[in-house]
């Protein structure tokens, strides 16, 4: 069993707007640590690189990242102890604040690569039933055995 992960959030300027700039230019870098990082295994990504052109089912306002790791030990570390923590403390800068949930995480059989639709249904569960084992939230691990936005390596 491997860890599928959705993140999805609402830009609050365009793209090309010069406020999204620190993003945008550092996405490639960003996707290429995660592609180095233990345990990444796949990650949606459009003919730019990144998922911020690909068209969210249902929503196309929404911004979506969707990966597999093959644990959420990995995704954890990824996400909370590399230089990727300086950007997720700062993503308030560029997306709207969400008032329910915008990450959800389930397994997937080896060999699996999710798609939009299965993943905004995971996040569908998780808003409706909360954690469970179909779909869950940082809130059901030990996000706090990573967590060290702060002082993130480079």
């Amino acid at each position: 069993m491997k860890l599928a992960q959705l993140n999805v959030g609402y830009a609050r300027y365009p793209t090309d707007d010069p406020r999204m700039a620190e993003f945008m230019d550092n996405l490639d870098r960003i996707n290429a640590l995660a592609e180095r990082s233990p345990g990444f295994v796949w990650r949606m990504q459009a003919g730019n690189g990144n998922a911020t052109d690909i068209a969210v089912p249902g929503d196309p306002d929404l911004i979506a990242n969707l990966s597999v790791w093959t644990d959420v030990a990995s995704l954890g570390h990824y996400v909370f102890n590399t230089v990727h923590a300086r950007f997720y403390e700062k993503g308030d800068h560029w997306f709207d604040p969400m008032k329910v949930p915008h990450v959800v995480m389930w397994h997937v059989a080896d060999g699996h690569i999710p798609d939009l639709h299965e993943a905004m249904d995971r996040l569908h569960h998780l808003r409706t039933h909360g954690s469970t084992n179909h779909a869950f939230g940082w809130d059901a691990v030990d996000a706090n055995a990573w967590r060290r936005c702060a002082t993130a390596a480079e």
